[in-house]
């Protein structure tokens, strides 16, 4: 079948976009899944003083499920999974690179390759910005998950993987854990090691990242290879503090997250934080988890029957979580989030009900306030804010 690439792409940039935007207003752009209603990526208008999203679209780029998207370091290039795979209107799965002009924030297509693997779902890039880590998920047990390492030019421009990698799964859950399935690769704040948590192996890998030894293969694996999670409990997304001492890690089948200290590539676990404790299988999925800018809170989204946004104060010394707060995030799926520029609000994606759903948020306590608005956008899976050049 012939790639979706470039269904571009209806845009109304108009006058918002070439004027200077007031100081409280941002814009953001909203990843979605397109079997519904949904036409591929959505750049839209926060303002932070009412904690209200334009209902009208500043620019709608139309491209085959954008669920994951990935900014470089100054903004002016995005990079987006298109989670395709067996079964949908485009069977293979892509990974996409755009242009983000700098005054207007216009987006305009610059490449697409196959990430070699079905459903991509996340994307990071090196801390050097030289190579794209792109998660095959893939849902099928046949061929299974992997992790592709795909270079990046200095324009932007993405060239096929040059290495590919998977990994034994636990078979702990026969239904989701008989083959590999990557769900994301992050690197270490010092940018020599990558990290690749793998829920159906129960575990996250560990590699040394060095491209000057060998640009073909810039991964090999560290000692140890990898960190052991509980059985069954779908390591999902891990988040590094901004000091690089320690990590959080989200786990999707048990609704846990698990604290580390950090060095030099070794994870050492000291903490593991139930979201559902007690509570029934369908309570558990946990997903998305985002740390506040000062580094005080840490918030971790619950999706199954539960969905839940709950709130912890991270001890500053230890990494240690401290729940302050558990609070419905009036939606279905709550699938990713993100904290304005303000701090004063989280935008929660509501994958299943179809809808942004703004809260307030209290920056001194960290604890989360009233609905302000609940934005109807099909399928949302990933929220971007850009910030001001």
């Amino acid at each position: 079948m012939r790639s979706l690439w470039p269904l571009l792409m209806a845009a109304s940039v108009g006058a918002m976009g070439v004027q200077a935007a007031p100081a409280d207003t941002y814009e953001l752009l909203v990843g979605t899944y397109t079997q519904g209603q949904s036409e591929g990526i959505y750049r839209l208008q926060f303002d932070s003083r009412s904690g209200q999203l334009d209902a009208k679209p500043l620019q709608v780029i139309k491209t085959a499920n954008p669920s994951w998207l990935t900014l470089s370091k100054d903004q002016r290039r995005l990079f987006v999974v298109n989670e395709n795979g067996p079964g949908q209107a485009d069977p293979v799965g892509r990974v996409s690179s755009f242009t983000v002009e700098p005054t207007s924030h216009a987006l305009s297509p610059l490449s697409q390759v196959q990430s070699l693997g079905n459903e991509p779902t996340h994307s990071s890039l090196s801390g050097d910005g030289q190579y794209l880590f792109v998660s095959n998920y893939c849902v099928a047990q046949d061929p299974g998950g992997s992790l592709a390492v795909l270079p990046v030019s200095a324009d932007g421009k993405l060239s096929p993987p040059v290495q590919l990698s998977s990994h034994p799964a636990s078979r702990v859950n026969p239904e989701r854990q008989n083959s590999s399935h990557v769900h994301a690769t992050v690197s270490s704040p010092d940018g020599r090691y990558v990290f690749s948590s793998d829920l159906g192996a129960d575990k996250v890998f560990v590699y040394r990242y060095d491209p000057k030894a060998n640009r073909e293969l810039p991964l090999t694996a560290a000692t140890p290879a990898s960190v052991q999670l509980p059985a069954g409990s779908g390591p999902r997304h891990l988040l590094f503090s901004a000091d690089g001492k320690h990590a959080w890690l989200s786990m999707e089948m048990s609704a846990q997250v698990a604290v580390f200290d950090y060095h030099d590539g070794t994870l050492e676990q000291r903490q593991l934080v139930d979201l559902a404790a007690g509570q029934p299988a369908s309570d558990k999925a946990g997903a998305a988890l985002h740390a506040s800018a000062d580094g005080k809170f840490l918030y971790v989204s619950n999706r199954g029957t539960a969905n839940q946004l709950l709130a912890f104060a991270i001890d500053p010394v230890s990494g240690e979580l401290k729940e302050i707060q558990r609070r419905s995030v009036d939606g279905d799926h709550p699938r990713e989030f993100s904290l304005d520029p303000s701090g004063r609000f989280v935008l929660i994606a509501n994958q299943k009900s179809n809808q942004i759903v703004v809260v307030e948020r209290d920056p001194k306590t960290g604890l989360l306030g009233k609905t302000v608005q609940k934005l109807p956008i099909d399928s949302p899976s990933d929220i971007r804010f850009l910030l001001r050049q």
